[in-house]
């Protein structure tokens, strides 16, 4: 898996077109098409909601006017139980962005939380007489920071529970090619790279020891190319490429010495709270575009093995969220059905002797019914990461 950092993305996602979470305040071509029609809402400190005064049910836009001297970001949410409905983010001082929402009946406020003080809450305002409006927006409980301390602390104890175990197998490659076992030394390249590559939610806390561990060439050089590049990719290119094992051992050795540094460090390394729910869903998107397409490949022509890890590292990510999940996102257990069906087509591609089937050997069908398999599981799993997204409520 490649780390990616990126935290910007759309409720939408969750619920449809009707609730965006925006990463910036600045205008859209929905909001161009609708600025004849969108309710002016004041959302400074002092006039947090102002503007609203013909509630009624049914889609609407608002243009949200940031009234202060400095960035704030502005929810609209269930007076009664704090749920949202709108959540725009990084709205800059006297910026403007306008959001669409779909209600129904029911009393609701807009929040206004300043980057530097405390939040400023709107006038309550009531929808009567909307009982049943197609396509209402469903309401999303948002999560505190505090809620994924506990997901936090399991997915941390798990990982650290597995490193013992990568250290081991990395251990077992380092011996296998001192004796010049080759065959051997391959076997155990496959599994300790497998057990790496299912701890794709932790990638950002490890630093410079992933590059140094799983990094991938520099751009035009394969990994036989590239002297500079360590770990299981450049080990790869020499082990399947017809090195001899005298010249893979060094690399073996410092990739023992990374894992066992990793290890050190893990001890009081922290996952970023937001990780969990956005890897959660790009462990998988980089399996589509990195391992699916053989970018990565080095000469093992193992793509397959690494997304059968790659999904069991999703589920692994996915599991201490089920509880926050559970209140929050109706397509859970279709979600966890389609990791299960997706985990199952893969593996039908490792034989009896756990060989894996080379991406090249699948013919057309097969590439496109994994793809589109894989393609339909990352569409349920996009939501998590907005869901799991802290938010502040105060």
């Amino acid at each position: 898996m490649r780390s990616i950092d990126s935290r910007r993305g759309v409720l939408a996602g969750i619920f449809g077109a009707t609730l965006a979470l925006t990463a910036c305040g600045g205008p859209s071509e929905s909001a161009a098409s609708s600025a004849s029609s969108a309710v002016r809402i004041s959302a400074g400190v002092d006039d947090c909601g102002k503007g609203w005064a013909s509630p009624h049910g049914g889609r609407q836009t608002f243009e949200l006017h940031n009234t202060t001297v400095a960035g704030e970001e502005v929810h609209l949410e269930n007076a009664a139980t704090g749920a949202l409905y709108l959540d725009v983010e990084s709205l800059g001082a006297d910026a403007r962005q306008q959001a669409t929402v779909t209600l129904g009946n029911g009393t609701y406020r807009f929040v206004c939380l300043p980057s530097d003080g405390e939040a400023a809450l709107g006038a309550k305002v009531t929808i009567t007489g909307s009982k049943d409006v197609a396509g209402a927006t469903p309401p999303l409980k948002p999560v505190t920071r505090n809620e994924l301390i506990p997901a936090l602390k399991s997915y941390q104890t798990w990982v650290r529970g597995r490193l013992p175990v990568l250290q081991t197998q990395v251990q077992q490659l380092e011996t296998d090619l001192k004796a010049g076992d080759l065959a051997s030394a391959r076997a155990s390249w496959l599994a300790a790279h497998q057990t790496y590559e299912t701890l794709g939610a932790a990638y950002g806390a490890f630093g410079d020891l992933d590059g140094a561990i799983n990094g991938l060439p520099a751009p035009g050089k394969t990994a036989r190319q590239d002297h500079h590049l360590e770990g299981f990719h450049r080990i790869e290119a020499l082990l399947y490429g017809g090195a001899p094992a005298s010249d893979i051992t060094p690399y073996a050795s410092r990739l023992v010495r990374s894992v066992s540094d990793l290890r050190s460090a893990f001890v009081s390394g922290r996952v970023d709270p937001v990780d969990i729910g956005l890897r959660s869903h790009e462990i998988l998107e980089n399996a589509l575009e990195f391992e699916l397409t053989g970018r990565t490949d080095a000469g093992s022509h193992t793509a397959l093995a690494t997304v059968d890890a790659n999904l069991t590292g999703t589920r692994e990510a996915l599991e201490p969220l089920r509880t926050i999940l559970a209140e929050r996102y109706p397509d859970l257990a279709a979600t966890e059905r389609a990791l299960d069906t997706s985990q199952h087509l893969i593996r039908t591609f490792q034989g009896a002797d756990g060989e894996w089937t080379p991406l090249s050997a699948l013919t057309r069908s097969q590439r496109e019914k994994v793809n589109a398999q894989i393609d339909a599981t990352l569409e349920l799993l996009a939501p998590v990461a907005a869901i799991c997204d802290p938010r502040r409520t105060s």
